[in-house]
């Protein structure tokens, strides 16, 4: 049985209005970013597809207030967005794990920076349970399995209590069996917790079936091209014909559809 003290904070609202984002790349403005507009709300997973480089991480990085939008705001329950907290987590494409730590460390390492671990260390173990990682709590990241590591970092997320979960292609490296498996375990997470979940991903079916709203974005400097709701309650079967027609719609719209 979990803790209420690891319940998280209610699922975060994001309003992204109007933002537009560049780089200096040697004196001259590269556009990524064109007066997007989406609005996620408290408790909703959505889902962030667009070809490669279009700028959908620059656009997580703007979420999670590690810089500031060149134009535009991004806010969180109303409240713009100016700096990092704990309530928005990203976990990443790549664990980050500090292989000098045992895996019960890693996860310990955001209680530390706030300065909480000593009164709150039961979170931990709380996270770990929640990530079915409890017998590997003294283990190091070179003793885990790609996907055991990924489950280090969201128990390293779920520690902060988090209102808002940013996945950065979190399953991108794993092998195909374990991502399969690791789509469920998030999407029961984020059922069971509550939290409001932003993904980029480039795999369309993963997005279908973790998410209840995908948005299709244009090459960079990446515009809204289109919304698709997945009115489909969980859990999901991946033969649905239902999905596979938003399939379908999802690769027409990215340009990919010739050839299904």
């Amino acid at each position: 049985m979990v803790s209420p003290a690891l319940k998280p904070q209610p699922g975060a609202r994001i309003d992204i209005h109007d933002v537009s984002h560049s780089f200096d790349l040697d004196g001259r403005a590269l556009p990524v970013l064109d007066s997007v507009h989406i609005s996620a709300e408290p408790g909703e997973f959505v889902a962030l597809l667009g070809p490669s480089g279009c700028g959908k991480s620059t656009l997580l990085r703007l979420v999670a207030g590690l810089e500031p939008p060149t134009q535009g705001s991004v806010l969180q329950n109303g409240a713009t967005i100016t700096t990092p907290d704990p309530s928005r987590v990203v976990v990443f494409q790549d664990p980050t794990l500090f292989p000098w730590r045992t895996v019960w460390d890693n996860v310990a390492l955001g209680l530390e920076a706030q300065g909480l671990i000593r009164s709150q260390r039961h979170r931990v173990d709380e996270a770990l349970l929640l990530v079915g990682l409890t017998a590997f709590a003294k283990a190091f990241p070179h003793q885990l399995s790609g996907g055991m590591a990924q489950r280090v970092s969201l128990a390293r997320a779920l520690v902060n209590q988090p209102s808002l979960l940013i996945l950065d292609e979190p399953l991108g490296k794993l092998d195909s069996l374990t991502r399969l498996s690791m789509q469920s375990e998030i999407v029961s997470l984020w059922q069971r917790e509550g939290f409001t979940v932003l993904m980029v991903t480039h795999d369309v079916e993963e997005a279908l079936f973790m998410a209840n709203r995908i948005i299709v974005f244009s090459e960079r400097p990446a515009r809204v091209a289109a919304e698709i709701r997945i009115d489909r309650d969980y859990p999901r079967h991946r033969g649905d014909p239902y999905l596979a027609e938003l399939r379908r719609e999802a690769l027409r719209l990215l340009g990919l559809d010739a050839s299904w």
